[in-house]
């Protein structure tokens, strides 16, 4: 069973959400997969730091780095309910496209979002302070 561990920005509310539904997928499933917020841990040691984690979703199989789409095949493989998603969005012609939506559209977007809500954090501690 390979050691799996995912990679996620939980101050974003959508990307905390999805996890947290992994979450529960693989603590049911019992498939030990560790699930790490990038903003409550020191990242360096995978040669990733926050803003470059925040920018898609990494999992780390086996001590490897994989990043963006990829990654969601590799944690969706570990997962029962979604391994069929895994196989059938592997596909060749499917994981391009699959992953070019990803890459360009999913994850530019929640990356935006992410830079836009530390933006009004900063600003708010700026007028409180």
């Amino acid at each position: 069973m390979a050691e799996v561990e995912v990679i996620y920005n939980g101050s974003c509310p959508i990307c905390a959400r999805e996890i947290a539904g992994y979450q529960r997928m693989s603590e049911k499933a019992g498939r030990p997969v560790t699930f790490t917020d990038l903003s409550a841990s020191d990242l360096s040691g995978r040669g990733l730091d926050g803003d470059t984690a925040a920018r898609r979703l990494h999992v780390v199989r086996d001590g490897r780095v994989i990043a963006g789409f990829p990654a969601f095949l590799a944690l969706w493989s570990e997962l029962p309910r979604l391994r069929w998603l895994a196989r059938v969005l592997g596909l060749p012609g499917l994981r391009t496209l699959a992953g070019v939506a990803y890459d360009r559209g999913a994850a530019p977007l929640l990356y935006a979002l992410h830079r836009r809500r530390q933006a009004r954090t900063l600003h708010k501690a700026d007028r409180a302070g």
